[in-house]
């Protein structure tokens, strides 16, 4: 793959054979080192193939091989003559990350930290296949996928403010019931409430560092405060979904006469019945997800007030935004100055928009969206804000994580004979997890160094540091 070097932060790959766009590869020289160990790089070009792409095939720092597109990836079609792929979306389909603030400072969790993870552990189900309390009844599991987080707030679940801060107000227009099947339902019935397993988990950590005083101020973030990061998605729910579309998409796509270097990139013109299908179940499970999220957000609120003995007026623990990493949206974009209608995919990445954009909350809207970037269970997080390069260059799009360096089979090789848990412990961090496999596939250097790749986006100018999180303890599945 021939990569031409526009700058220390942008790798161009050339328009070749079928690509319709070139590729875009945000990236530092050092890391390209590692991104082209694997064929993230060739789906790039793979996905420039696709009709109605525009601009450029895309692929953020933390990029790694993923079903058909990178995971990592962003591509824009146009929604009157381009393409909708459930590969483009991922598995997990809305798997995003929602940051919680409290007015506990540091000193008031030291000493607690074992007790706290232990409660949250006991309590918030994780897992494989995991269940919660929360029984849906099939009336209510469609109100779910029609409201999403605000089904959640409406049956007592977190409160009205939280859907301000959350992205789409919590609920993606264009959700049909209708389209997902029983499967999918019966799959989703009692896994609302429930964290998942793979890299998804609960971290309570504290801000240890304030890049940009200002823009912390309006997020509601200062340095010694106690937050709480939340990562899961839609469940087995989301990922029936996935898997009905890629059988579906895979037969439909072989009418369309399209010349596409990879069977994994099936998909179908947004504007036929089969994409408008896949888009409305998509949708469902989006707002699944956003559901998702808000009842396990009220969880760890009870958590916290329970194992602290504190009321819900002293712990303030207050949703300061909630962004997805795997999700197809409709969005109005200028491309060569004229305003037009894509369907952005972001799979592995997440949504950046600037200062003054009208779709971020009134609270932010004088500096820009949260962006919310989790990094491994070692290191650190970020939160960062979006930019109006962002929306020139990426579609308003930036990095969703760290990245995997290494496989999963990979990292549980390499942590053969270590004891994962302990070497956290020692680091100031209290693990609990399901397994010892699990802490294996995800240990620290499993992943990329997230500082690395924050430097990378932001140096890009596509977002800007704010602030630098750092984990005391979390629970994994």
């Amino acid at each position: 793959m021939r990569l031409e070097k526009l700058d220390d932060y942008r790798w161009l790959i050339p328009r070749t054979g079928g690509m319709r766009v070139p590729g875009m590869i945000y990236s530092s020289e050092k890391m390209l080192r590692h991104i082209s160990l694997d064929q993230s790089p060739k789906q790039v070009a793979n996905v420039a193939h696709l009709p109605g792409i525009v601009k450029y095939s895309l692929a953020m720092p933390d990029m790694h091989w993923g079903y058909g597109f990178p995971i990592g990836g962003v591509a824009a079609f146009d929604a009157e003559e381009g393409i909708i792929s459930p590969g483009g979306v991922g598995y997990d389909i809305n798997c995003g990350c929602r940051l919680v603030s409290t007015a506990l400072q540091v000193n008031d969790v030291k000493g607690h930290m074992g007790g706290l993870v232990d409660a949250l552990f006991n309590q918030i189900p994780t897992g494989v296949g995991s269940r919660g309390k929360i029984r849906l009844s099939v009336a209510d599991e469609k109100k779910v996928c029609l409201e999403g987080a605000k089904w959640a707030v409406k049956n007592g679940l977190g409160a009205a403010e939280d859907i301000e801060h959350t992205e789409e107000g919590g609920m993606l227009a264009g959700a049909d019931p209708s389209a997902v099947s029983e499967r999918a339902y019966e799959r989703g019935r009692d896994q609302l409430g429930t964290l998942g397993s793979g890299n998804h988990f609960l971290e309570v950590g504290l801000v240890d560092r304030v890049f940009d005083s200002s823009m912390a101020t309006a997020f509601g973030l200062h340095e010694g405060q106690v937050t709480v990061l939340i990562h899961s998605g839609s469940r087995g729910f989301g990922y029936q979904v996935c898997d009905d579309f890629l059988y579906k998409l895979t037969r439909h796509v072989k009418s369309l006469s399209l010349d596409l270097p990879d069977r994994q990139l099936a998909c179908a013109y947004l504007n036929s019945s089969e994409g408008e299908a896949y888009f409305s179940a998509m949708a469902c499970a989006a707002n699944y997800a956003w559901a998702n999220r808000q009842a396990l957000m009220h969880l760890s609120r009870e958590v916290f007030e329970g194992y602290l003995g504190m009321a819900p007026r002293d712990l303030q623990m207050r949703l300061v935004y909630d962004v997805a990493h795997n999700i197809a949206k409709k969005e109005e974009h200028l491309v060569d100055g004229v305003k037009r209608t894509l369907c952005v995919h972001r799979k592995g990445a997440t949504r950046a928009f600037p200062a003054g954009h009208d779709e971020v909350p009134h609270a932010y809207r004088s500096v820009g969206q949260p962006i919310l970037i989790p990094g491994d269970m070692g290191r650190s997080s970020y939160v960062m804000a979006g930019t109006e390069r962002a929306m020139e260059e990426t579609f308003g799009s930036c990095c969703h994580g760290a990245g995997r360096l290494l496989s999963r089979h990979a990292a549980v090789k390499k942590a053969k004979g270590r004891a994962i848990y302990r070497e956290m412990e020692d680091k100031g961090i209290i693990v609990r997890a399901h397994g010892r496999s699990t802490l294996a596939e995800e240990m620290p250097e499993a992943y990329k160094d997230i500082s690395d790749v924050i430097d990378v986006v932001e140096n890009a100018g596509i977002a800007k540091k704010v602030v630098r999180l750092r984990p005391l303890g979390l629970i994994k599945g």
